[in-house]
Order: structure tokens, then C-alpha cells, then sequence
């Protein structure tokens, strides 16, 4: 990348100024509450539509991460179609205020449940979506049925996207915290997902809590976790994506770990 990217995660209510208070190029935004499985909303003043000329003024880039609460890995009815209604509405919000791309978990289906189900689930979810903007996959730390956490869990689930129409809409987002936890090998990492997804649109640039392989998603400051500085730079600067820190500290501790990683990058 001639010039990198990176930002933070914010506030959408103060979206454009709290991206320059942490120096950001690109501010990832909730469209309403993330565990909550209401229409998605945009909390800026004058609504999207402000928003998105907001950021256009500031030459600042926007994405979206979904709901928490969305599977539409799920087996249970109950929580697998409300998921693909609510990213629909997302996808279609986030449209709205211009963002690049809508940020989704991989999902997972229960104990004991087929695996295989679970990733056609996600092909028949792409097969009914439009795609104003594109998904972007993001890998998931936890969860010995999750449908992105391990790479063979990745390579079927991306096989199953890839049989679906609309696949080409589907990008992945690479957490580095969540890939550390998950037990991947860091050294190999971008090397192993682009060799099963072909592409890394985004990077979650995350320091990890937990120790390697603990499942445990909890992110820690640039440097201050259990990943490993020099580790963690390789792994960003081989992935050439933009980058969202989703760092504790609000904008004081995210505007840290930004001028930390442009220094280093």
C-alpha cells in the first residue's frame, strides 16, 4: 500500500470528530446497538446523509461492523433468519452513509450439530442478499464449532460462499487478536487465509489478553498483550489492508496505538 490506512473504532453520534481526535483515516461505526436486534440506525446528527458528506469533508473513509448478535451460521430458525434480515439492513444502512463495507462475524452453529450445515448456511444467506456494498467476513477467536476460528473451519465455510451467487461481493477481515487466541500460527497467517480466501480487505489491528490458543477475545493495547510487537506488525504489514484499532482506551489509548503502528509500518 503506497499510503496506509488506519483508524479506530468510534462513537457514530461523533463519528467524523472523534476520528480526528485519534489522527484516523478510516473510523469503523455500530449502526445502533451491537447486541440488540433492532433496525440498524444512524445515531449522527442529520442522520446518514450528514454523515456521509461529514466524512467526505474530512476525507475520511467509513465501515461498518454488524450486530453481535447476528449467525446466520445458526441451525435454530429463530436466530438464523432474523440474522440474515438484520445484515440485509445493514448492508442497505451502510450504503446509506457511504461506508466501504459491512464487517460480520463467522458465526457458529451448536455442540453436536453439523458443521457442513452451518457453512451452507452462509451460502444460501449470500445467495439471498444484495450486496449495495460488500460483507467482509471477520475471523472469530472462540468456539470449537465457530465457523472462522480454525483455518480448515475457514476453508469450508469459504468453499461453501464460493458456491453461492454473490460470493464475489464477499471479502474477509482479518483480526489479529482474534487469530492469536484462535491458536493460529502468527508467522504463516496471511500466507494460510489468502491462501483459502484469496484476499484480506480489512485488518482489526488487536493485541490479545489471552495467552496463544486461549479462545479468549479480549483485546489488549498495541505491544501490551500476549501477541508480540514485532509479530503483530509483520502480520499487518503482509496483509496491506487498511487497519481498524479496536483498542481499549477510547481515543487517547487508540490514538496511541495508531501513531504506534504508523511508526513501525
Amino acid at each position: 500500500m503506497t499510503k496506509w490506512i488506519i483508524g479506530g473504532h468510534v462513537d457514530t453520534a461523533d463519528a467524523v470528530a472523534q476520528a480526528a481526535a485519534r489522527g484516523a483515516d478510516i473510523a469503523q461505526i455500530s449502526l445502533g446497538d451491537p447486541q440488540s436486534w433492532k433496525k440498524p440506525v444512524c445515531g449522527f446528527p442529520g442522520g446518514a446523509q450528514a454523515l456521509k458528506e461529514a466524512a467526505e469533508e474530512a476525507g475520511l473513509k467509513l465501515v461498518v461492523h454488524s450486530a453481535f448478535v447476528i449467525n446466520v451460521a445458526s441451525l435454530n430458525n429463530r436466530i438464523r433468519i432474523p440474522s440474515r434480515k438484520l445484515l440485509q439492513q445493514t448492508l442497505d444502512a451502510a450504503a446509506e452513509v457511504g461506508a466501504t463495507g459491512v464487517v460480520v462475524h463467522g458465526g457458529h452453529v451448536r455442540a453436536g450439530e453439523p458443521i457442513e450445515k452451518g457453512q451452507d448456511n452462509w451460502r444460501k444467506a449470500i445467495d439471498g442478499f444484495e450486496f449495495p456494498v460488500p460483507l467482509l467476513v471477520e475471523n472469530t477467536a472462540g468456539g470449537d464449532n465457530a465457523m472462522a476460528r480454525f483455518l480448515e473451519r475457514l476453508s469450508g465455510t469459504w468453499e461453501a460462499i464460493g458456491a453461492a451467487s454473490g460470493h464475489e461481493n464477499v471479502g474477509f477481515c482479518l483480526d489479529t487478536c482474534h487469530a492469536f487466541a484462535a491458536g493460529l500460527d502468527m508467522t504463516t497467517l496471511v500466507d494460510d487465509v489468502r491462501g483459502i480466501t484469496g484476499r484480506i480487505d480489512l485488518v482489526h489491528a488487536n493485541d490479545s489478553q489471552g495467552p496463544a490458543g486461549s479462545g479468549r477475545d479480549r483485546h489488549a493495547n498495541l505491544s501490551e498483550g500476549e501477541c508480540g510487537a514485532d509479530a503483530l506488525v509483520d502480520v499487518i504489514r503482509a496483509a496491506d489492508a487498511p487497519v481498524v484499532v479496536e483498542t481499549p482506551g477510547d481515543a487517547e489509548g487508540q490514538a496511541r496505538d495508531i501513531d504506534w503502528l504508523r511508526e513501525r509500518l
